[in-house]
Order: structure tokens, then C-alpha cells, then sequence
């Protein structure tokens, strides 16, 4: 991979050594719990179940994602403007963890759920919850997950009213 390649995801070497340690630390925690899941068609449970390791991921991760937050807050316009600049593998993880719903839902409703659980789901949520709200972990857990099963159904509930005959 060629540098200018590398800087067109990653404005600094900073935020690039920070990125692959934040990713180091989570991918086989996150895959082996999707890989876990993966036998349950409830796609609640599911990314439940990819929350729940995210926060128990947060004592190591959140730091470093605190500091890429910054970096990626703070960059310069000249970042690639159509790429994220953090968060792609949260997107995938979400992706995998909404599977079981692909078929049952049309793409914008499925892009929309994913962006929504983006929300929820990540270092940006944990700030929120932590600093803002001064929640402990028990309670942000219970938070996160009940948020999540709530868009999670309520996204099955608007499609299956769309696919519903109009009476």
C-alpha cells in the first residue's frame, strides 16, 4: 500500500498507529461474540450481544478511542471528505450483527438502521453516557442494550407494516 494510499484514510500517523491498536484490541473480542451470535436469528439479540462487548471492551479501548476522536474532530478539511474518518469497522461489526434482517428489510430501511446503531453504539455513545451522564457501567450497559432492542423492533415493526396490505 503506497502512503499517499495510507494518508487518504488516515490523516496522520497518529491517528493511523492508534486506529490499528484500538482495532487490535477489539476485533477478536467483537468477532468471536458476532461468531457466537451467529447462531440466533434474533438480530436484537444480536447486536445486543455486539454492545455488551464493545462496553466491556471500553477500560482499554476508550482511551485510545478518546485520543482518535480528537485527531478526527480536529483535522484538517483536506481528509478525504467522502471516507469515514473513524468507525469503519463499527459499521461492519453492525452490518454482521443485522444479517438475519437483510432480507426483511429494503436497503433504506437497512442503511437506516445501521446509521442509527452507529449512534449508539461506540466510543462517541460512551463519552456521552460516562461524562455526560455520569452513568456506571451496569447502568450504561443496560442503556445501550435496551436502546438498541428498542430500534432493532421498532425497525421490524415499521417493516412489517410497509409489507403489510393496506386494509
Amino acid at each position: 500500500m503506497s502512503r499517499r494510499t495510507i494518508y487518504m484514510h488516515f490523516a496522520t500517523l497518529e491517528q493511523l498507529l492508534i486506529d490499528a491498536t484500538a482495532g487490535a484490541l477489539s476485533n477478536a473480542m467483537i468477532d468471536a461474540a458476532l461468531e457466537q451470535a451467529a447462531d440466533s436469528d434474533d438480530p436484537a439479540a444480536r447486536v445486543e450481544a455486539l454492545a455488551r462487548v464493545m462496553l466491556e471492551l471500553a477500560p482499554t479501548a476508550l482511551p485510545l478511542g478518546r485520543q482518535l476522536i480528537r485527531l478526527t474532530v480536529t483535522a484538517a478539511d483536506n481528509h478525504e471528505a467522502d471516507s469515514p474518518k473513524r468507525g469503519y469497522r463499527r459499521i461492519e461489526w453492525i452490518e454482521r450483527a443485522l444479517q438475519p434482517l437483510r432480507e426483511r428489510l429494503d436497503d433504506e430501511q437497512f442503511e437506516r438502521l445501521v446509521s442509527a446503531l452507529a449512534i449508539l453504539i461506540g466510543w462517541e455513545a460512551m463519552v456521552v453516557l460516562r461524562d455526560i451522564r455520569g452513568l456506571d457501567p451496569d447502568k450504561e450497559t443496560k442503556t445501550v442494550t435496551w436502546a438498541a432492542r428498542t430500534l432493532v423492533n421498532a425497525m421490524l415493526t415499521e417493516a412489517t407494516d410497509r409489507a403489510s396490505p393496506a386494509t
